[in-house]
């Protein structure tokens, strides 16, 4: 069904739960759908085996629905029931979910000889990441064999506000869209916007001086890194950016800025070059006032 006129425009939303909350005067809305995608949601690492108690506990559902929901998302495939423990797990079919988004993103195989390259030339993790909502998420990584206790994978999500991925991918939003995004963070969660924000500018702001940004151990206090604009896709309006980690132990004074975040750049640089991608336009951000209202 397309959306009617009355429709309320909508952005990435940060989760299925929050879209849900926002939603109760909206005819056109299907609660029963995004309280089942809001019960898949709550499987995350380190929870990847729940009960509907559990579940009803972690989504605010009430436990007779998520007992619907559960089994009939098992039903489907996308849920596997754990008999021996009367518990759910996450089944192989929502898997299926994720191929159709990564096949349209071929410049993964193109870009990750050279990641990997680089990762094992540093010692480190490079990976690719996509800006969702004020979240990124990981669509591809290269590693060395000892990364430290931060190993990236596929699928998982890291915060935009405190990464230097998600402030070079910040970077090549459009100016409204960047503007919206500041808000959507400060109204998520106000304390963590206030902790972040300066950093976060100045790091939007270094990409547009050097080509990249480093972040120190701000996410994950044993890992440092770097991160260059990768591009942002004009049909999709996706943005993605690429990122080096290094544990802090193994960086020599000076190298973070002065090598590594070169190199990021121009392996980012390349990639573009490869895939036929134009240089993202970085704008330093307005330093206005953001407060959690959004205002």
């Amino acid at each position: 069904m397309a959306p009617t006129s009355s429709s309320k425009p909508r952005h990435p939303p940060s989760s299925a739960a929050a879209v849900l909350a926002d939603s109760a005067d909206d005819a056109a809305f299907a609660t029963t759908l995004a309280k089942g995608l809001v019960v898949l949601e709550a499987f995350k690492a380190g929870s990847t085996l729940l009960g509907n108690m559990e579940l009803s506990t972690l989504t605010g559902i009430p436990r007779p629905t998520v007992a619907r929901l559960t089994h009939t998302l098992a039903e489907l495939g996308y849920l596997r029931y754990d008999a021996e423990r009367s518990k759910y797990r996450v089944g192989a079919r929502a898997l299926r979910m994720a191929h159709p988004l990564l096949a349209g993103m071929q410049f993964r195989q193109v870009a990750r000889p050279m990641m990997q390259e680089l990762a094992h030339s540093v010692r480190g993790t490079v990976s690719i990441g996509l800006l969702d909502a004020t979240s990124m998420i990981y669509v591809e990584t290269a590693r060395s064999g000892d990364v430290g206790p931060h190993v990236p994978d596929i699928g998982m999500p890291i915060p935009v506000v405190m990464t230097a991925m998600g402030r070079a991918a910040a970077s090549t939003l459009p100016p409204a869209d960047a503007d919206r995004l500041e808000r959507n963070i400060a109204a998520e969660d106000a304390g963590l916007w206030s902790t972040f924000r300066d950093n976060y500018r100045a790091g939007i702001a270094q990409c547009k001086n050097r080509g990249f940004c480093t972040c120190w151990g701000e996410y994950m206090a044993s890992i440092h890194a770097v991160a260059a604009p990768l591009f942002h896709a004009s049909e999709s309006k996706q943005s993605f950016s690429i990122n080096c980690g290094i544990p802090a132990f193994r960086l020599q004074p000076g190298q973070l800025e002065g090598e590594i975040g070169p190199r990021i750049a121009a392996l980012a640089d390349s990639i573009r070059a490869i895939v036929g991608q134009a240089e993202p336009t970085t704008t330093p951000r307005k330093t206005k006032k953001i407060t959690s209202g959004g205002t």
